[in-house]
């Protein structure tokens, strides 16, 4: 007689519809393969993306939906096949957990760019069973997308390096960015500019905020140590930086125009675009030619720029700016996040809560 397998249950919060409102949800984990972790999640960041996908904002949300992809935890299980990560590991698990293996950007280890990436939730496995994401009991991770937190990182400072920290790392990386000596500018300070601010500082670069109000001056100055602070519609101040920045990360996720802030990049400058904006952003032509400045985007960042940023941040002692919640406040976090009002980035305590109804 053949042996009856038992469905591995666990529990996470989950919307259930656009409004974005998470309750308790059971669902079914699939079993360790050859290549797999299952975790125990400790601790998950809140991500402004987490707010649009449960809110259907970009149109393409599944429900149920179980959000969060800045995920730390416990290894409990590998697979045979796994080599990388033992019981015990404390780890992590940020917004992919799947991609082709066979494209141009998985040859080159860019998985971020693939055009078959599986996303932590809201996407489709292999098995053909929808992705759940980090508010959860646990998690059953391909090796590939799993990656070792550095040993003594705090887990609840670890998880939003795994979205907002290694967003702001790829660029600077790829870009050539990261030698001292730089003049960089931090468009918008919420989780992904905060972090864009300690470790351009970490790197040694000369750090402008550019905001749209003076709310946060005081906080970038002397707690995030940037070292000047603007607001954009300050004409005079604006006029005094022109030509004077080597880069700047643009992490507004609204619509916004672009030439006051090309204004401010030197020859070969870079606008190196973060936010996900659905309208058309417009700017006039002169601004780039005269000055061979350029346009750019980057998305998130690959597994090994995900490991070198973890032991970079350890090097330099970095750390994100976080509020810890419990799984039973996390609605509140959400109203909140859509408000701006955190410092600046929440993180639920999943191992200390209750997650059942």
């Amino acid at each position: 007689m053949g042996k009856m397998e038992v469905e591995r249950k666990t529990t996470g919060w989950a919307a259930r519809d656009p409004s974005g409102l998470l309750s308790p949800y059971t669902y079914t984990l699939r079993e360790t393969g050859p290549d797999d972790v299952h975790i125990r999640i400790i601790c998950c960041g809140i991500c402004h993306t987490d707010l649009h996908q449960t809110k259907n904002d970009l149109g393409m949300s599944n429900y149920p939906m179980v959000p969060g992809h800045e995920v730390v935890g416990e290894v409990v299980e590998v697979g045979s096949g796994v080599s990388k990560f033992t019981v015990g590991d404390i780890v992590g698990v940020g917004c992919l957990v799947g991609c082709c293996g066979g494209c141009s950007p998985c040859e080159r280890d860019l998985e971020q760019y693939c055009p078959k990436k599986i996303w932590s939730y809201n996407d489709v496995y292999f098995d053909g069973q929808p992705t759940q994401g980090g508010f959860s009991k646990a998690t059953v991770v391909h090796q590939k997308f799993v990656v070792k937190i550095p040993e003594g990182m705090a887990v609840e400072q670890a998880a939003p390096l795994l979205c907002a920290g290694v967003t702001v790392y790829s660029p600077l990386s790829h870009f050539g960015l990261k030698r001292p000596g730089l003049r960089g500018g931090i468009l918008g300070l919420g989780g992904v500019g905060h972090m864009g601010v300690k470790i351009a500082k970490a790197m040694g670069h000369h750090v402008t905020v550019i905001s749209s109000s003076n709310k946060k001056r005081e906080e970038a100055l002397q707690d995030l140590g940037a070292d000047d602070y603007v607001i954009g519609s300050d004409q005079t101040k604006m006029n005094e930086l022109a030509d004077s920045m080597d880069y700047i990360i643009d992490t507004v996720p609204v619509h916004h125009a672009l030439e006051p802030y090309l204004s401010l990049l030197r020859l070969d400058g870079k606008l190196i675009l973060m936010g996900v904006i659905s309208k058309p952003l417009e700017f006039l032509t002169p601004m780039v030619m005269l000055g061979r400045k350029v346009i750019t985007g980057s998305f998130i960042g690959s597994m090994k720029e995900t490991e070198e940023m973890l032991e970079f941040c350890k090097e330099k002692g970095l750390s994100s700016m976080i509020e810890v919640v419990k799984m039973d406040y996390v609605n509140t976090a959400f109203e909140r996040l859509e408000k701006n009002d955190v410092r600046y980035r929440f993180v639920v305590d999943v191992e200390g809560s209750k997650l059942e109804a």
